[in-house]
Parts: C-alpha cells; structure tokens; sequence
C-alpha cells in the first residue's frame, strides 16, 4: 500500500516539480553562470570574467545607494505596514468575538475592512501612476492644486531628493496595509473566545489583553507577514520605475537594487554585470527570509 502511495505521490508531483525546474530553478542557475562572464546580450561566446563583476559591484557607487535605499525599506516596510495593521486589525475585531457574528468592535466593520483591502485590487503599476499624478510638483497635481487654491506655495516631494524616498515608503505602506488588516482580523476573529473570557476574568482589559493573548498567538502570520514584507521590499521595481523622476531619481535618491538590474541589463546592455547584481539581490532576500524564520521559530502553539 505505501509502494503505490508513493508512486500515486511521484506520479502527481512530476509534473509541477519539472516545470518548477525548468522555469525557476534553471533560470537562477544560468543566472549564477552569466554574472560569471562580460556578456552584452550581442557577443555569441561570453567570456568568462570570474568575480570580476562582483568586485566592480563593491566600487560602484550607484548600486551602493540603491543596496542601501532597499536596506532602509527592509527596516521600515515590515514594522510600519504590521504595526498598522495590527492596530487597524484589533480596532475591527475588538477582543475577537465579535467578528464571529459579522459585525465587529465598531459599527460598519465590515465596510471598513472593503475600504481597507481596495489597495490590494489595484495593479501595483496602476497605484505608481496615482500617487505620481497626486504628487505632481506643479499647480496640476491633486495635492498641490488645493494647496496653490488656498494660496500655498506648491510642494513637490518626489522632486526632492531628501523626501522622494519617504514618498515611495508611503505608497508601499499604503498600499500593502490593507491586506494585512484582512490577514490579521480573520487571524483574531479564528482564536477560541473562552480565551479572552478566561482572560477577562484575571482582570486583563484593552491594551494589556491584546498584548497577552492576541498578540502572541497571531505570532505565526505576523512571522508571515513579516517574510513577504520583507521579500516586496528588497524586489521593489515598478513603484520606483514609474511613479519616480529617472526611474529613481531625482539624482539617484530612490533607485533600488532592481531598477539597477533592470537598467544595466536592457540600457546599458551589460547583461553579465545585471546578473551579478541579481545574484546578490537573490542572496540578501533568501538570507533574510531564512533569518527570520530561524529567529522567531518556536513550537507550534495549537487551540481547539
């Protein structure tokens, strides 16, 4: 019985497992090959270079700065977005019983979690586009013509080089807050309700209940959460590449290590140094992914 399970179980993974191979697997290993060589995309036979291309990446300024823009995202993006969400989350759910009736700690919680979660049917091209024409620099954008209507001078943070990158940390929060509203008051609404009444009783109340109970047992998808933040704020491309001057600029102060894969790749036509960037790229997502999995591994806690 168990031979023909585990033929029914080889039989059926052989397909998803080959195309996995194939289209992902595959790709990171040319990848690792390519960024070994000077190829230009043009020249039939690559020659081979060896770290040459990841000892020019240490003196590169440009790729130094957009290294050093995705580390700040990395530290902001996950707490900003959780904290947040979290926040919204509890103020929904209450103590967590609520939501099990279809109402919640406020009237029209229902709705708010609709409002909440709209980000997240937007294209993330499309949301670049808004916030681009809302941060418009001149009299014609939606935050300045109020502004100049009320005889304010016009404010333009994505033509400021010390403010464009806090325009993108917004737009990113904005836009990934919802859905970890939606995450995080499914995750409280699921917690068994004689918790929080057993809770009650020793006198936890507010603040201190959602600290004691809550909070540590939404600890496996806040863990979750925590990843994928993470992994969307080290791959951030398309906000940066169109909602902001020169594709991260202006002068560089939003360029991230993607926008400089993709511009060194399809601009410059140096398509062995673009990989070497992507390979180091794929290194720092995958040793933080693996980081925070090992630094917040516990037991499995479970409820019935």
């Amino acid at each position: 019985m168990n031979q023909h399970r585990r033929r029914f179980v080889a039989g059926f993974l052989a397909v998803p497992v080959t195309l996995y191979t194939v289209y992902v697997l595959s790709p990171c290993a040319q990848a690792l090959v390519i960024a070994l060589t000077d190829w230009r995309g043009v020249n039939a036979v690559p020659r081979f270079v060896g770290a040459d291309n990841f000892r020019r990446l240490l003196g590169d300024e440009v790729f130094l700065r957009a290294a050093g823009h995705n580390l700040l995202l990395l530290a902001l993006v996950p707490p900003l977005t959780i904290g947040l969400a979290l926040l919204f989350a509890w103020l929904l759910t209450g103590d967590g019983t609520a939501g099990r009736t279809g109402g919640g700690a406020v009237r029209g919680a229902g709705f708010y979690r609709v409002v909440f979660f709209f980000p997240q049917v937007l294209a993330v091209v499309l949301v670049a586009v808004l916030f681009r024409q809302i941060l418009r620099p001149d009299r014609s954008g939606m935050l300045n013509a109020p502004l100049t209507a009320l005889g304010f001078e016009p404010v333009g943070p994505l033509a400021e080089t010390r403010l464009a990158l806090w325009a993108v940390l917004f737009v990113l929060v904005w836009q990934a807050v919802g859905f970890y509203v939606v995450l995080f008051s499914a995750a409280i609404v699921s917690i068994p309700r004689e918790l929080f009444e057993a809770a009650a009783i020793d006198g936890a109340r507010g603040g201190r209940l959602f600290l004691r109970i809550t909070l540590p047992l939404l600890r496996d998808t806040v863990q979750a959460g925590w990843v994928y933040l993470g992994v969307a704020a080290l791959d951030v491309f398309a906000v940066v590449w169109v909602m902001t001057a020169e594709q991260g600029g202006p002068d560089h102060s939003t360029t991230v290590m993607a926008a400089e894969v993709y511009r060194n790749a399809f601009h410059y036509s140096r398509f062995g140094y673009a990989c070497a960037m992507g390979v180091v790229l794929f290194a720092l997502t995958a040793g933080f992914a693996v980081l925070v999995l090992r630094l917040t591994r516990r037991e499995r806690i479970e409820f019935r």
